[in-house]
């Protein structure tokens, strides 16, 4: 069995951990336990910017995904971004991460959610089949960014 559930404030560690994983395969973004230890913390403390769920096998965690809600005045209400997705490397192709993003498409329902944005490397083919095989269709929009810090 492999329950996926909210995760706690003990779970920081271990998400930093599978983080470190994903943000070593992002071109974009370089791993920072300090920096993703307060984000994670200020999500689990503040469970209406979003939340954070987690696939437990015994007493570990091997997957994680982290929905953010916003405004859309686009869509005119609740919309969520699914900011961060993964599955340890040693556990792909189970079937952990379809049942993650599962709960996460539910998630984002029960929440009122109108729509959920994702980002991924356009250079990583296997997730964006992944996502495709799930109902997500390309976006003609570009990403910008300008960091403030």
């Amino acid at each position: 069995m492999h329950p996926i559930c909210p995760a706690t404030h003990e779970d920081i560690p271990r998400l930093c951990a599978l983080l470190a994983v994903l943000f070593t395969q992002e071109a974009d973004f370089r791993p920072d336990a300090e920096k993703q230890s307060a984000a994670l913390c200020g999500i689990i403390e503040h469970p209406e910017t979003g939340r954070i769920l987690v696939l437990r096998e015994g007493g570990d965690i091997i997957g994680m995904v982290n929905l953010l809600f916003t405004i859309s005045t686009a869509c005119g209400g609740k919309v969520a971004i699914l900011e961060d997705m993964i599955v340890h490397p040693a556990r792909r192709g189970d079937g952990f991460g379809s049942k993650l993003l599962q709960a996460a498409l539910e998630l984002a329902r029960h929440e009122g959610c109108l729509r959920i944005t994702l980002l991924t490397d356009r250079s990583n083919d296997p997730a964006i089949r992944f996502y495709r095989r799930h109902g997500f269709g390309m976006s003609g929009m570009i990403p910008l960014r300008l960091s403030l810090d």
